[in-house]
Parts: structure tokens; sequence; C-alpha cells
């Protein structure tokens, strides 16, 4: 069994609702540890950031996985966000954000491509540079 990252603080790694589930805000730790700090496009290359995303991804996916019963699957990702934060005029929010969606389309097939948002921020907890939020519906196997 896939197990969601342990959380960093006083929530919950991802709640279900239903066939609804969603995730807390996942970063590119790897048991609690954080794989890279630091803003893409100044401390962090293009390719640290896709490195930090697709971690971000994995761990989101497990917190999804984590609250999928026996028999279930993904059938439809309905948000997926990604988190960045970028150096000043940084613009490649969207090609840094194809990392959680390809990694998620690998997982859970086509249903993964939904709706997405790529946002630039400041700064994001631990000095992470990218987290990623997934909402997801779950299904029964066919």
């Amino acid at each position: 069994m896939t197990l969601a990252p342990p959380p960093q603080g006083e929530y919950v790694p991802g709640a279900r609702h239903g066939q609804l589930i969603t995730t807390a805000g996942m970063t590119s730790r790897v048991r609690g540890v954080a794989q890279l700090v630091g803003t893409i496009g100044a401390e962090l290359t293009k390719e640290d950031g896709l490195r930090a995303v697709r971690v971000a991804a994995e761990n989101a996916a497990d917190a999804v996985a984590g609250l999928l019963r026996p028999g279930e699957t993904v059938s439809q990702c309905l948000r997926l966000t990604v988190y960045l934060v970028c150096a000043p005029g940084f613009t490649e929010h969207s090609a840094m954000a194809d990392a959680a969606s390809a990694y998620l389309r690998q997982r859970w097939g086509a249903a993964a491509l939904g709706p997405r948002t790529a946002i630039g921020v400041a700064n994001l907890p631990g000095g992470q540079p990218a987290e990623v939020e997934v909402t997801a519906i779950a299904r029964r196997y066919r």
C-alpha cells in the first residue's frame, strides 16, 4: 500500500468526501527531508525545478492513493495546482507544471489531465521551490 507523506504540521495529507479526494499541498520532501531548497531560475536550474515538481506530484498522488479503498482507482483529476518559487522574470510556470501533469498521466492515465493552474509565489514552506495540490475522483475498477 502506498503511504502518504507524513504531515509537517497540524493537518492531514488528504481528505475524502464520497468519491472526492483532495490533498494538502505537497512539496518535494522524501521521508520528511527536503530534496531541493531555493528559487527556480536563481539558486536552482529549470531541471532542478522540474525534479522538485515531479517529487511533489508523486507525494500528492501518494496522498490520494492513501485514501483509495480496495478495488478503486482515480477516474478523473478535477484540479491540479502547482505553486512555484521562481526568480523575477521567470515565465516558464506552465512548462514546470507539465512535470506534474506528466507524472499523474503516467500513474493514472489520460484521466489525470484535468484543469491545471501554475502559480508563482514568493516562498513556500521550508524554502521548497514547488508545491502540488490535487483534487481527484475515485471509482471502482471495472
